[in-house]
């Protein structure tokens, strides 16, 4: 794999300057992103549309996207020298990003309950968006970063992981919720309640937003930032348009819960 990635680049400069116009380019392409959402919707879920493709198995769909994001990475780390692999810093980074997603390749889509088709169109994006998203957060930190001796220690780096455990917490336990709501058999949709669905209606977003937020501030680059920002992006929007679409549906929905932020938002 070194071999590989080495014979692309006339030398590791050129790589590292590679990895970051990729972050730089995920930033320009988050607030693109952000204006498209403004007018519409992401696509999948209660919210898919035929005209964005044919339809992909909900579980199947969720595994294949995520795929990359687990691969990659693992790929990458087999054949990486251990000059910044066997450094703490950068094994705790790059186990919080391979742990989420174990999670979300490995339990997460199997455990769906007839979750609706993916149109292909979205499928095929957050597949692209998981390999690019993989290989530069995962290339950075096994190759490139570099941490002061006690940066684990460090206020940023201790506040981040917190964060990023908590959102992970949040972010599981939501779905929890999600998939409980209805019964076996069951079909249409209810009122989520309890965990911090009782003060948000995107209580899963908010969690996840979290985590990468959490492991922006840890891991201390424009890589991590720019991921953090895209999911901010759109996860945020997810998040509204739920809540716009359950106040509208259900009569009873609680008038205090805000849509992402308890309390403000």
């Amino acid at each position: 794999m070194e071999v590989v990635l080495f014979g692309l680049f006339s030398s590791e400069d050129e790589e590292l300057y590679i990895l970051d116009c990729m972050a730089y380019c995920m930033i320009f392409m988050a607030v693109g992103v952000f204006v498209i959402l403004l007018f519409e919707k992401l696509r999948y879920g209660r919210y898919s549309d035929s005209k964005y493709g044919f339809p992909v198995n909900a579980k199947f769909a969720w595994f294949v996207q995520e795929m990359p994001s687990f691969f990659v990475p693992l790929c990458l780390l087999v054949w990486a020298s251990p000059a910044k692999t066997s450094l703490l810093p950068n094994q705790l980074l790059i186990a919080m990003y391979i742990f989420h997603y174990a999670q979300r390749c490995f339990i997460y889509p199997f455990l769906i309950r007839g979750g609706k088709p993916t149109p292909f169109i979205p499928f095929a994006l957050a597949f692209v968006f998981c390999f690019y998203n993989g290989y530069m957060q995962i290339r950075y930190l096994s190759h490139y970063a570099e941490y002061p001796a006690d940066w684990v220690t460090h206020p940023c780096f201790t506040a981040g992981s917190v964060l990023w455990l908590v959102g992970w917490v949040v972010n599981v336990h939501s779905d929890h919720i999600l998939r409980n709501l209805r019964k076996p058999g069951e079909t249409g949709y209810r009122i989520p309640n309890g965990g911090m669905f009782e003060y948000v209606s995107g209580a899963n977003f908010l969690g996840e937003i979290t985590e990468w937020v959490g492991f922006a501030l840890a891991g201390h680059s424009v890589h991590s930032s720019a991921f953090a920002i895209s999911t901010i992006v759109m996860l945020a929007s997810r998040a509204v348009h739920h809540h716009k679409w359950y106040l509208a549906k259900f009569e009873d929905y609680p008038k205090s819960r805000k849509a992402l932020i308890p309390f403000l938002f």
